[in-house]
């Protein structure tokens, strides 16, 4: 610990191998060693210590709608990454949609790296997008440094990410199985779509008829057949529908290489507290009923859901009318993802080391980040989260740094206040003051 700059000193620290009081030495941008809580400070480190707070590794966010540029007004890498440093999160993968243009070539990429360059707080990298025409595009993307490919089996939303039939699935799989790279998929069948009731208007009950479970399960064993022919490596988008599990267990124990998602709303948010004409709680696929919730808990415990995202995926306050049928769908929930998520856990007597482990270990694994982010371990990046974890605080909307303050938690009492956020050694919030930009572009070599 001679060379340490600084040592983060607390009570719990939640490493790798469980929760204690340590120092934690950073040297430069890394940890260099996780120490006893008594270790000596060596001459020139700075000493922080946060007491009883606890220290995690910053969540690493892998499914973020920053859609800049293009649609800056609904959400831009500036005001995004301030949420996200703000919840704790300090490495995040941009969604190849809703931004114009969307992620789709290699020059598309070039402009987005432009844009985030020089406004990222945090880290920042770049899934591409897998479209009807853009197989050929693929492998450049691939070898840009993308760390994969976002498909659709039912329309985006926007016009110009259109989704993928099966033939066109199964030509973009064989081309991204040539080089093992990995598809995430947004599953939704769209036959079952169009044959569900569509009522539009104000009723939560009306939408949520209209995005049948079924049409998650049939997409989804329809994608786990095609990885399967071609020994794809897939991973399920925000997993909304308990039916699903057994068809992803049974999936994985007979060799298919499939992840799976789920995100805090479907975690902490129930269909039976939405109210009608409250389009904040719109999202695709929707937001199911307690019972459902339940499963999904229970799925993430036996780990048959590997992790848990954000889906941010944010517009302006004129898209989130009264009428479900044609607000715009999409939980704004960066900055309120982790204390979202540990007032659910502990309720149902989980840990921090659970929440860890679903939003950063297991999403740093996900996109091949975990040699260096996603624990609080030597040779990782100094990437800390110093949370208050049996804090309160009521959210106030006008207190979050998204670009438009629409959130389906106003008025909640959350656990979990984040104290401080660190990226790579250096201290970029601090009770709500940030630091100038320091994030870095990351790619995935």
């Amino acid at each position: 610990m001679s060379e340490a700059e600084l040592v983060l000193r607390s009570t719990r620290v939640v490493t790798p191998d469980g929760t204690r009081a340590a120092s934690v030495a950073v040297t430069g941008e890394k940890i260099t060693a996780v120490l006893p809580h008594d270790a000596p400070v060596p001459a020139g480190a700075r000493l922080e210590d946060v007491g009883d707070h606890v220290v995690l590794p910053g969540l690493v966010d892998t499914h973020v709608h920053v859609n800049d540029p293009g649609r800056t007004e609904w959400e831009g890498f500036w005001t995004a990454t301030r949420a996200a440093a703000a919840g704790g999160i300090t490495t995040l993968v941009d969604m190849p949609l809703n931004s114009i243009p969307p992620t789709t070539t290699v020059d598309h990429l070039r402009t987005k790296r432009a844009v985030a360059a020089d406004k990222a707080h945090i880290d920042v990298g770049f899934w591409g997008g897998a479209l009807p025409d853009n197989v050929e595009d693929l492998r450049p993307l691939h070898e840009a440094g993308v760390f994969g490919f976002k498909a659709f089996l039912s329309p985006s939303g926007v016009d110009e990410f259109p989704h993928l039939d099966q033939e066109q699935l199964a030509r973009s799989l064989a081309e991204i199985a040539a080089f093992d790279g990995l598809l995430i998929v947004h599953a939704e069948d769209p036959h079952h779509l169009a044959a569900a009731p569509q009522q539009g208007g104000p009723r939560y009950s009306h939408f949520l008829a209209s995005r049948p479970r079924d049409a998650e399960d049939t997409a989804i064993a329809a994608l786990l057949a095609q990885a399967k022919r071609f020994d794809a490596r897939v991973h399920v988008l925000h997993l909304s529908s308990s039916d699903a599990l057994p068809l992803i267990a049974e999936a994985r124990a007979d060799g298919v290489r499939v992840t799976v998602e789920t995100c805090p709303h479907y975690l902490t948010l129930t269909a039976e507290e939405v109210p009608d004409g409250a389009s904040e709680f719109k999202c695709c696929p929707p937001i199911r009923e307690a019972a459902n919730q339940d499963l999904l808990w229970q799925a993430l415990a036996d780990g048959t859901v590997d992790c848990v995202v954000t889906d941010h995926s944010p517009s302006t306050a004129d898209l989130k009318t009264d009428d479900f049928a044609t607000a715009w769908g999409g939980i704004a929930g960066l900055q309120l993802s982790l204390p979202a998520m540990w007032t659910a856990a502990r309720a149902r007597g989980l840990g921090l080391e659970d929440v860890v482990r679903w939003m950063s270990a297991r999403t740093a694994r996900l996109v091949g980040l975990d040699a260096r982010k996603g624990a609080v371990a030597p040779g990782h990046d100094a990437d800390f989260a110093v949370l208050a974890p049996d804090e309160t605080f009521t959210v106030d909307p006008a207190a979050l740094q998204h670009r438009n303050r629409v959130t389906a938690y106003a008025g909640k009492t959350l656990y979990g206040v984040v104290k401080s956020t660190w990226l790579r050694g250096t201290r970029i919030v601090a009770d709500g003051a940030f630091t100038e930009p320091k994030g870095q572009l990351l790619d995935r070599a």
